[in-house]
């Protein structure tokens, strides 16, 4: 379990991503990669199971491009992770 205010992190930095991605992104911005703001969305979470992380970051990584898709199950998992 982490801290609630890890997790709100991580929600928050994925909409910023996600309100910053376009399609073709990776092609027009020189160095960009969806990795990286992968990364730095699940900066908070840092501490728990690899398998938790890679759960998380499969997540995000797909809300960023589509954030209509996944957001809901990405919110649960991060629910579930968090102290309440």
């Amino acid at each position: 379990m982490i801290d609630r205010a890890h997790t709100e992190d991580t929600l928050f930095r994925t909409a910023v991503s996600a309100l910053r991605y376009y399609p073709g992104r990776p092609n027009v911005e020189e160095g960009y990669t969806l990795s990286e703001d992968v990364d730095w969305c699940v900066t908070p979470l840092r501490g728990l199971p690899d398998s938790v992380i890679a759960q998380i970051r499969h997540l995000v990584g797909q809300v960023i491009v589509d954030p209509t898709g996944n957001r809901q199950e990405l919110r649960e998992n991060l629910d579930d992770i968090a102290d309440e």
